[in-house]
């Protein structure tokens, strides 16, 4: 192996030899059970292979093909999974999983001692599960028969992708609260390497509604440094320029790529020694709290990817296609596909303004509901604290104003469905702005006071819960609701939530709280199993991956109307940034000429409202991205260094290999004075011939895949700002000789 993965070793001979011969004994049974469930990962994608016709065939979500199937270009699709990536993923979850002497990659400390003491003396048990072909659970459960403290860590390997995953809870079995428990980390581990080199981090910024938004980073870790990463004390976990929980770690011969899944306020730290090796912990940034009799509390979700070779970008586009495999959430067994949408109003007079868009060629795929402002809104928001413009933020009573929606939403939603749109409705339901609204006055036990913008449903109370759940699974039912688009407005509920706890339950809200908000999800999507949901939390600041594993964002960013400076370029950032870890995004905008509105084309795309001034434009953007965004959700190569300069050029290419085709978006901005550039693209079949395909030239041309790839694409842009859409699509494989 090119790298080495171990964790930090605790001295733990005392507490084993404490053991009694009992405990050993089911630790070498456990240890048998063990070696059979790694021997299934080890066995990687060839023994997946042999195994595959007792098994009803997957269906790829990139082509549509059953799994395994070959494309023309002759690559199969699980080849992404390389054989050399596997052996690095299987040897991290045996030595830290799956073998007799755990070196458990997580941690807390428990009445003043720490897990790797305690856990190697408490009976353990070990269960293995097959959840599919791909996927294989094992749950390990340690219980301390003092305390009746029981520690449950649940993990997933993967057999197509070299990925492995866990979360960890706690829960008291007893009668009485237990001692403190703190400092629990989802994730503590070491690494080492073993050849010349070093450490670097890749990633991206986090969202806050500018234009450096989702900038990439390269960080070399130094020795003797310490690096923290978390939102900025809003509790909102996509937050901030250090707010983004993807990671990818790279050092000599490979790497791996860390996402946390926390919807909520986390931390992570990235720790160097004075020699080779680092220390990387990642959990809820505060947990000190004991725990009530039938408590349980979780980790973060932690998801490993495992990667060899030497660049960052081939390793991005095996964490794409594993995120849209296993990830990305699916309804009616499809994970989502390109998007068009208008903004409507959703009452019966508003069918007349859908039918303006169809008529002018435009036919969206989904008609979107948003909050409005002052007396837009489709709630009661007329009495309460915020008036005028800000009269949207009075929220806390969920039903249908019957003065603007006498008849609710049902006759639209149903003249849409019957000419196949889907409807898409905005909640804010975890922020009570109005006190004087129905959850307003609800117990005080169902609010948490403390917010910028007013006070929070305690999710994390199961009665509130429960009375959520059943309001908004009402609404959905009866009144056509096909998108549950979920926004989360103001500074953030972490104020909120450290307020509602007391000095030895530091941290108990929140985690209470996480835990409430992912079920309300999950029973909506089980009473509804085609509902989809959309994630906003004033635009993209609550996109982890436990969001990200129900919920797609239609909008990633706030940062998209005419009036914020360097709107345009910031959005040409944000899609270069983001789509190192998101296929699926979207945005709006209401700019009309091509430079500007290109810049905005995403797999969800909309624009502001239809004018016969701006109808021509509406129509060309529209089709012009419908017809780039499939290839949107393929591979990701970006063409030059990222940059919001105004004398520089900005492009990149999505390729999708087992169709054979892809797309070029390039952009020379105002104030550079090169009319030409020449970009080898990447992913392509040598031997095969391309139609290419400029959207501002008439008629394609022919080129192989070998000049481009080697000689590259010349793109010519005359004005500037301009812009350049260029897609291409295999036409013949060249004979060999």
């Amino acid at each position: 192996m090119a790298f080495l993965f171990t964790l930090i070793r605790y001295e733990r001979t005392e507490a084993i030899s404490m053991q009694s011969q009992f405990h050993r004994n089911r630790r070498l049974q456990w240890l048998a059970t063990a070696i059979l469930g790694a021997s299934l990962l080890i066995a990687n994608g060839h023994a997946q292979d042999e195994a595959k016709p007792k098994e009803p065939p997957r269906k790829d979500p990139w082509t549509n093909a059953d799994k395994g199937a070959e494309a023309s270009t002759g690559m199969k699709n699980h080849d992404w999974a390389k054989a050399e990536d596997m052996p690095a993923m299987n040897q991290w979850a045996t030595e830290h999983l799956l073998s007799e002497r755990q070196e458990l990659p997580f941690s807390f400390i428990y009445d003043g001692r720490p897990s790797a003491r305690l856990l190697a003396g408490w009976p353990m048990t070990m269960r293995k599960d097959n959840l599919d072909p791909s996927r294989t659970q094992f749950t390990l459960v340690w219980h301390d028969p003092q305390t009746a403290l029981e520690v449950k860590c649940v993990a997933v390997g993967y057999a197509d992708y070299p990925a492995f995953e866990w979360t960890v809870f706690f829960k008291n079995t007893g009668t009485g609260p237990t001692p403190i428990l703190k400092d629990i980390q989802g994730l503590d581990a070491h690494f080492e390497f073993g050849a010349k080199g070093e450490f670097v981090l890749n990633g991206i910024k986090g969202d806050w509604c500018a234009a450096e938004s989702y900038e990439p980073y390269r960080l070399p870790l130094r020795t003797n440094t310490v690096n923290v990463f978390g939102p900025p004390s809003s509790g909102k976990s996509c937050d901030g320029p250090k707010g983004w929980p993807y990671y990818n770690l790279q050092m000599p011969g490979g790497g791996v790529i860390l996402a946390v899944g926390w919807p909520a306020q986390w931390r992570s730290s990235f720790e160097r020694d004075s020699a080779n090796g680092l220390r990387i912990r990642a959990g809820q940034e505060l947990t000190h709290l004991r725990l009530n009799p039938g408590d349980q509390v979780r980790t973060p979700l932690i998801a490993l990817l495992f990667w060899q070779g030497t660049r960052i970008v081939p390793a991005q586009n095996l964490w794409r296609r594993w995120y849209i495999a296993h990830n990305m959430p699916r309804v009616h067994g499809q994970t989502q596909s390109p998007l068009t949408q208008i903004q409507v109003g959703g009452s019966e007079k508003d069918i007349a303004y859908v039918e303006s868009f169809i008529e002018a060629g435009i036919k969206p795929d989904i008609c979107w509901r948003d909050a409005g402002a002052g007396g837009t809104t489709w709630y009661p928001s007329d009495t309460g604290p915020y008036k005028g413009k800000d009269a949207w933020l009075n929220t806390g009573t969920w039903k249908i104003d019957p003065t603007k929606y006498p008849n609710g939403f049902r006759p639209f939603s149903d003249w849409i469905h019957a000419h196949g749109m889907k409807f898409v409705l905005w909640f804010e339901p975890e922020r009570i702005g109005n006190p004087e609204s129905e959850l307003g006055r609800k117990p005080s036990a169902w609010q948490l006071p403390g917010t910028s913008h007013g006070a929070l449903l305690n999710e994390g109370n199961p009665e509130a819960l429960n009375w959520l759940i059943n309001r908004v699974d009402g609404m959905i039912k009866s009144q056509g609701i096909d998108w549950y688009r979920e926004d989360m407005n103001g500074a953030g509920p972490l104020p909120a939530w450290r307020r509602n706890d007391s000095a030895d339950r530091q941290g108990i809200t929140e985690n209470l709280y996480v835990q409430g908000h992912l079920a309300f999800w999950d029973e909506l999507r089980r009473r509804n199993p085609g509902l989809h949901i959309d994630s906003c939390a004033s635009g993209g600041r609550r996109n982890d991956l436990e969001t990200m594993r129900r919920a797609v964002p239609l909008l990633r960013s706030d940062f998209q109307f005419p009036g914020m400076k360097g709107v345009v370029e910031g959005n040409q950032g944000h899609t270069y940034g983001l789509s190192f870890w998101l296929p699926f995004q979207g945005t709006g905008t209401s700019f009309y000429d091509p430079y500007s509105v290109r810049s905005f084309y995403l797999p969800c795309f909309g624009m502001g409202r239809l004018t016969p001034m701006n109808r021509v434009a509406q129509r060309k953007a529209y089709a012009e991205c419908s017809r780039i965004a499939p290839d949107m959700l393929g591979d990701y190569y970006p063409l030059t260094p990222y940059s919001l300069k105004l004398d520089h050029w900005i492009a990149w290419q999505f390729n999708r290999p087992e169709r054979g085709g892809g797309v070029v978006q390039a952009f020379r901005r105002e104030n550079c004075e090169e009319p030409t550039k020449t970009f080898r693209l990447e992913g392509l079949d040598p031997g095969t011939q391309y139609e290419i395909t400029n959207f501002d030239v008439e008629g394609p041309t022919q080129v192989s895949g070998s000049e481009l790839m080697e000689k590259g694409l010349r793109v010519e842009i005359k004005g500037k700002p301009g812009s350049a859409i260029i897609a291409y699509k295999r036409v013949t494989r060249e004979a060999n000789p």
